[in-house]
C-alpha cells in the first residue's frame, strides 16, 4: 500500500516530496542577526534528513523585532549572503525543499535564550523597548511601546525588504509568522490589541494590519513561490481569539492568495489554560481545511509515523511538521520510510545506512532518485 505521508504535494510551483515538514525551531544562536556554522549545521541535518520540507526558525524583520539577540535577521545583505550560503548547501547536498519564517517578535521581544528562560533584557542592558498595538506588558518581560502609523508603516516595510532578501537568498517558501504572542497575534487578539482607530476594536479590525503585511509581502515575492501563514487558532484564554476568528482570518488569507496555514496555537498571554495531548492541535488544521479549502500544515505533539500517516490519509491536514521530535530524531523521516514501507531521500554517503544496505551487508551502490 502507499504511504499517504510519502506522497508529493505541490503547493503553486513549488513540488514537495512528502508531507513531512520540519518545523521552525529558534536556535538563539546568531550574532548581529547573521546565521552562523551552528545554523549550517542545524538546517543542513534536515536537509539531508528525507524530509520533504525545512523551515527556518524564525527570523527576524528589524532589529527590534527579535526574541532575543541571538535571533537570526534579515534586514541587511549581510544577513541576506549567509542564509544565501545555508540554501546552498543544503541544494547541493540535501533532497528537502526550504522555507523561511519571518517574524516580528512584538511584546514578547528582548528577553535571553530559551536555556536561560527567557529572562527579560532590559533596555541598555542588552535589551530594547518592544513594539507591540497597545501598550500591554507580558508578564516578566520590558513593557512595549504602542506602534502609531509611522510605526507601522515601518514595519510593513521592514517585512517587505526581508521578503526581498529571502528571494534573493535562495528559499523556496515564506512562513509568515502570526501566532504565539508575536506582534501579527498581538494585533489580532483582543488581550493584546486595545487600539481605538482602524486597526483596534472589532475583528475586522484587528485583522487589518496582519493581513495588510501579507498583501504587501505577497506583491513582492514571486507569483510562483509558495506564501503561507502560521496562525494560533486559539488563545487558550476568556475573552481572547477563537477558532471562529482564526477561521474568518484564514478565508481572508486565502481570498489574498495565501497557500498554506500552519495551525498552531497559544501564546497571547500568560493565563493561557491548553489542554495538551497527543495530537491536541490537529483539529485545527482540519477545521481550517474542511471549512476554508486551503492547505494545512499540522503541528504539535504528533510524535509516530503511524499518527503522521493517518493524519494524512484521513486528510485530517496537508502537511505534518515535526520540531522536537526531529531534534531528537534528526532521522524520523529515515524511520518513517522504513515503518511504513516508503522510501526517503538518502545523501550518497549515507547509502549504505539505509535498511536494505544493512540487510545483505552489501558494499554495493543502492540506486535511489535523489529527490
Amino acid at each position: 500500500m502507499t504511504s499517504h505521508l510519502f506522497s508529493s504535494f505541490s503547493l503553486r510551483s513549488l513540488d514537495l516530496p512528502n508531507r513531512i515538514v520540519v518545523s521552525p525551531m529558534g536556535q538563539h544562536s546568531a550574532e548581529d542577526g547573521i546565521a552562523g556554522d551552528w545554523h549550517l549545521m542545524h538546517l543542513g541535518q534536515f536537509a539531508v534528513s528525507g524530509a520533504g520540507l525545512v523551515i527556518t526558525e524564525a527570523v527576524s524583520v528589524e532589529p527590534e523585532g527579535r526574541v532575543g539577540p541571538g535571533c537570526i535577521g534579515l534586514w541587511t545583505d549581510a544577513q541576506a549572503e549567509a542564509l544565501a550560503r545555508i540554501t546552498g548547501f543544503c541544494r547541493r547536498h540535501g533532497g528537502a525543499k526550504l522555507g523561511i519564517q519571518l517574524n516580528h517578535s512584538g511584546r514578547k521581544g528582548s528577553v535571553g535564550a530559551s536555556w536561560e528562560a527567557h529572562a527579560a533584557l532590559p533596555p541598555g542592558g542588552g535589551g530594547w523597548v518592544p513594539k507591540a498595538p497597545s501598550a500591554i506588558r507580558y508578564p516578566g518581560r520590558n513593557e512595549p511601546a504602542a506602534l502609531d502609523a509611522e510605526g507601522m508603516a515601518a514595519v510593513l516595510r521592514a517585512f517587505v525588504d526581508a521578503t526581498r532578501r529571502a528571494d534573493a537568498a535562495g528559499f523556496d517558501l515564506i512562513e509568515l509568522h502570526a501566532a504565539h504572542g508575536y506582534l501579527l497575534h498581538n494585533f489580532l487578539s483582543p488581550l493584546t490589541n486595545r487600539r481605538n482607530d482602524a486597526y483596534g476594536g472589532s475583528r475586522a479590525a484587528r485583522m487589518r494590519f496582519p493581513l495588510e503585511v501579507f498583501d504587501a509581502m505577497r506583491a513582492v515575492w514571486p507569483a510562483e513561490k509558495p506564501l503561507g501563514v502560521r496562525v494560533s487558532a486559539t488563545d487558550w484564554a476568556e475573552g481572547g481569539w477563537t477558532l471562529e476568528d482564526t477561521l474568518e482570518f484564514c478565508a481572508a488569507l486565502k481570498a489574498r492568495g495565501c497557500d498554506f496555514v500552519c495551525a498552531s496555537s497559544a501564546g497571547a498571554v500568560a493565563e493561557q489554560k491548553i489542554a495538551v495531548g497527543p495530537l491536541y492541535q490537529v483539529p485545527f488544521a482540519e477545521a481550517i481545511r474542511r471549512e476554508i479549502g486551503i492547505a494545512t500544515i499540522a503541528v504539535g505533539l504528533i510524535r509516530t509515523p503511524a499518527e503522521a500517516e493517518g493524519i494524512v490519509a484521513q486528510r485530517r491536514a496537508d502537511l505534518v511538521a515535526l520540531a522536537r521530535g526531529m531534534l531528537y530524531d534528526p532521522r524520523w523521516a529515515w524511520h518513517a520510510a522504513e515503518a511504513l514501507g516508503a522510501e526517503a531521500y538518502y545523501p550518497p554517503q549515507y547509502d549504505r545506512a539505509h535498511p536494505t544496505m544493512r540487510q545483505n551487508d552489501s558494499f554495493g551502490v543502492r540506486k535511489v532518485a535523489r529527490g
